[in-house]
This record gives C-alpha cells, sequence and structure tokens, in this order.
C-alpha cells in the first residue's frame, strides 16, 4: 500500500470486509518480523453501543485479529483508555471487547490501570502509557465522527486514548490541538483502520449515528484526517492539529495528494449535513480548557432541550472548563465551576444530569 493511498470498501459484512481491506493493503507485509508486539487501539470512548456512532465496532477489530494471526503474528494486544469519567472496563464490556480477548486469546489492557513515562514527543514531554511505549506496531482503529471542540476525530486525536487521565486533563488546558500533533509525533501509529459505519457527525459520544457502512484504510495517519475533513465538509484549516502534525512531519495534510480508491461501490450516496449542531449550541457556552467529557455531555443536553424549545429561554451563557477554578459567576457545569452561584458538580456530570439541572435553571427564571 502506497503512503498516499486511501482504500475504502462498503458493505455490512464488517469482519470479512476488514480482511480483504487489510489483504488488498498487504498488511503483513509491512509488519517487520511474526515477533513483533502489535498493539490494535480502538475508541471506546465511553460504554456507548457501536450502533449510536461513539465506538469501535468490534466486528473490525475481529477482523484485524484473525488476518493478523492467520499470517502467522502472535503478539497481539488491544489496549485503550476511555476518557475521564468513564471506566474503559465498562466500555469494553459492553462494545464486546473481553469477548474478543477470550475468543482470540489476545489481552485487552486497559490503560487507565497502566503506569506512564514521561516522553519527548518532537521536543513536548508528555505523559505516555507504558504499554503503548513497549510497542513495536500499532494499528489505530478510531471512528469518523465529529467532535465538539476540535469539529473532527479520527485517527491522530484517537491516539489520546494512550494517555493516563492526568494528560488528558492537561491536553485540554493546553489548547488540545499542539499535544495532539506532538504526540503522534513521538508515538507513531503505523497503520490506521478508520470505523465508518455509523459515527456521530456531532457529538464524540454518539447519539446521532449516520450510516454510511465504510471501512477505510491508510497509512499516513495525517493524510487520512485531511481526507476526513474532506468528507465531511470542513477545512483542514479548521482543525490546527492537521496541519501541525504535518509541520512536525508526521505526514501529508494536502487531502488532494490523497489516491481514494473504492474496492466496491457503495449501496448509498454521499452524506452531506445540513446542519452543524455543534457549532449552533456551541453559541451558549463559554468554554475554556474544559474535557471533553464535560463539554461532550453538555451539547447534547443543550440539544434536548432546544427540541423543547427551552434552550431559547436560556438569557446566561453557560460557562465550562478548568479556566473557571477559582472564579466567581452565575451559571456553570461541572466542579471547575463551584464557585459560581449557580453550578452543577460533578467530573463530569452526567447528560440526564445536566439537561436536568439546566432545565430547572431555566423554568426558575420564566416563572
Amino acid at each position: 500500500m502506497r503512503e498516499n493511498e486511501i482504500l475504502a470498501i462498503y458493505g455490512t459484512n464488517y469482519k470479512e470486509m476488514t480482511k480483504q481491506l487489510l489483504e488488498e493493503a498487504n498488511l503483513w507485509g509491512e509488519i517487520p518480523h511474526r515477533e513483533c508486539r502489535i498493539g490494535i487501539k480502538p475508541n471506546l470512548v465511553a460504554p456507548t453501543e457501536p450502533s449510536q456512532g461513539a465506538t469501535t465496532h468490534p466486528e473490525i477489530v475481529a477482523g484485524i485479529l484473525e488476518y493478523l494471526q492467520e499470517h502467522g503474528f502472535g503478539n497481539l494486544v488491544m489496549l485503550e483508555g476511555s476518557w475521564v469519567g468513564d471506566k474503559t472496563e465498562d466500555a469494553a464490556r459492553l462494545c464486546g471487547y473481553y469477548d474478543l480477548a477470550e475468543k482470540y486469546q489476545v489481552e485487552f489492557l486497559d490503560l487507565q490501570k497502566d503506569d506512564w513515562e514521561v516522553f519527548d514527543c518532537a521536543g513536548l514531554d508528555l505523559k505516555v502509557c507504558e504499554e503503548a511505549i513497549r510497542l513495536d506496531f500499532l494499528i489505530n482503529v478510531p471512528v469518523m465522527k465529529g467532535h465538539c471542540q476540535t469539529k473532527i476525530t479520527c485517527a491522530l486525536k484517537n491516539m489520546k486514548g494512550l494517555l493516563p487521565n492526568v494528560e488528558k486533563r492537561r491536553f485540554h488546558a493546553m489548547g488540545l490541538h499542539k499535544p495532539i500533533a506532538h504526540l503522534s509525533a513521538g508515538i507513531r501509529q503505523d497503520f490506521v483502520v478508520v470505523d465508518n459505519i455509523c459515527g456521530d457527525w456531532d457529538f464524540e459520544d454518539g447519539g446521532n449515528p449516520v450510516v454510511l457502512n465504510r471501512i477505510m484504510a491508510a497509512a499516513d495517519p495525517v493524510l487520512c484526517d485531511a481526507y476526513v475533513c474532506h468528507l465531511m465538509g470542513y477545512e483542514v484549516e479548521q482543525v490546527p492539529y492537521i496541519t501541525m502534525a504535518d509541520e512536525l512531519g508526521v505526514g501529508l495534510s494536502d487531502w488532494h495528494l490523497a489516491e481514494f480508491r473504492e474496492l466496491n461501490q457503495p449501496v448509498q450516496g454521499e452524506y452531506h449535513p445540513k446542519e452543524r449542531k455543534v457549532v449552533e449550541l456551541a453559541d451558549a457556552v463559554e468554554e475554556v480548557e474544559s474535557c471533553s467529557a464535560c463539554y461532550g455531555y453538555l451539547l447534547p443536553a443543550l440539544q434536548k432541550l432546544k427540541e423543547e424549545g427551552l434552550l431559547e429561554r436560556l438569557e446566561e451563557k453557560i460557562c465550562i472548563g478548568q479556566g473557571y477554578r477559582g472564579q466567581a459567576g452565575e451559571l456553570g457545569i461541572g466542579n471547575c465551576t463551584r464557585g459560581f452561584r449557580c453550578s452543577l458538580e460533578g467530573c463530569p456530570p452526567t447528560e440526564g444530569a445536566v439537561y436536568e439541572f439546566l432545565k430547572g435553571y431555566i423554568m426558575k427564571n420564566i416563572l
């Protein structure tokens, strides 16, 4: 497979599609030797069914495991760390990854329970889980979906699951884009298999799946993400970590250089979103260095309030994020805003709790 190629396959037999995609890419020929420690990194952001558009379908990982084992590779592990506020083991169990571990006799590593080391990532010291550093070959299996802060998330941002929780929080304090780019420069992902089956184009924790039944493969994670921007209707410049990663030598950020090759024809046509819920709802929020989980649970709650005609009655901006620690204000979400007059505790508070809290605040001010 050439560095600038992006392969795509369509259908509903996800395991067999994945194996066919890997055969076409000649993945086994890219792995240095049979004894390599190969890590498979899905996206298990939260305990959410893959059908909701947030987490990697286990059938894709099953296809990868079968393909590798059939080609004589035995030193395989699955590894992931969910976002701050949820437990990896809950997401892995719900999404069937412990079942995969038993079936294929491959260990699933919960990186929230792993030790970490400070690692030089192209001039930026980052805390990285030790199991990630030990790998010889990394296969990244992200979901192509939207994100409340970075607009898209795919290959580059999925690497954040290789960090301990303390570093995930610091990523947000650093502004996300720079550390995401540097992480990919420090920890190489050798191959990307993109779950584009039904990713949610608005929220990273799912709920609004866009069914495309497509799986893609790429050797260049930067070019992969640049092409995802093209597919989702964003300019690459709207997602700064992509061009930053290019500048660090991780890959190419010009999606026009990609050779997009489909192994078969899609049943349905291309999807073009009519609205961007994240963009619309963000107008109600003042966000400073918020963690993805906290912000990610806020926006769906706002969407529900909007559908009920209540969001338009909210006159105050909702403050959220680490930047509000120790400050005072009117209305805040999460422990970082505990100094505000009206604040919902939680790190993060659940979507249901956010909805009830904001609905109560709105109704109290209407009456």
